[in-house]
């Protein structure tokens, strides 16, 4: 079947809940390779259940190309849940480190102040360099990389994007009955 072009693209994060076992973050990600999609941002985490962990990843995707990859993850054993949180209905954020050259005072004082417009942190200084913490959504984090260019970055360092529903919801919602949704997974 030849995949038509869809100029309806856009960020999507896929929330998904995993054992916590060896290879089950390359499984999933393997799944994607396989499928041809690009992971724009993969990060996984603890939750606030033993044993299991959240799996954020961010694609860009049309509904069609979304909707059948979460299929896809849902069948993966060792796989619990899995959401699809659109740009509009969720809370997304990144932490990006950046070390920017600061050798002279008044530079240093520049970067001060606009690493404080952005709320930002200086985690590390010396007579040379600088290095800023900053957690906020990518066009923030994105900002301030760009007004820090003028002073010379020298390192970048950043997380993918974490991701949650708004509101009330979880992931939990919306799923199959555990029975239900693992069944034939664990016949062999």
């Amino acid at each position: 079947m030849r995949r038509v072009f869809n100029p309806e693209k856009k960020i999507y994060t896929l929330a998904v809940i995993v054992e916590d076992i060896p290879g089950i973050l390359s499984q999933v990600a393997r799944l994607f390779s396989r499928k041809g999609y690009n992971i724009e941002s993969i990060v996984s985490g603890a939750t606030d259940r033993p044993g299991i962990t959240r799996i954020s990843i961010e694609l860009l995707a049309d509904e069609l190309m979304i909707d059948q990859i979460a299929a896809q993850c849902r069948k993966l054993l060792g796989v619990k849940a899995v959401k699809i949180l659109d740009e509009k209905t969720s809370i997304r954020r990144e932490i990006a480190f950046i070390k920017v050259r600061a050798a002279e005072r008044a530079a240093r004082d520049e970067i001060l102040q606009i690493v404080n417009v952005f709320k930002g942190k200086v985690i590390d200084i010396d007579l040379e360099a600088m290095t800023i913490w900053v957690f906020g959504d990518q066009d923030k984090n994105e900002a301030l990389i760009r007004l820090l260019k003028d002073f010379g970055i020298l390192e970048i360092a950043k997380t993918g994007t974490i991701a949650i529903e708004r509101g009330h919801g979880t992931i939990y919602d919306d799923n199959k009955l555990q029975e239900e949704f693992n069944y034939g997974k664990n016949v062999l």
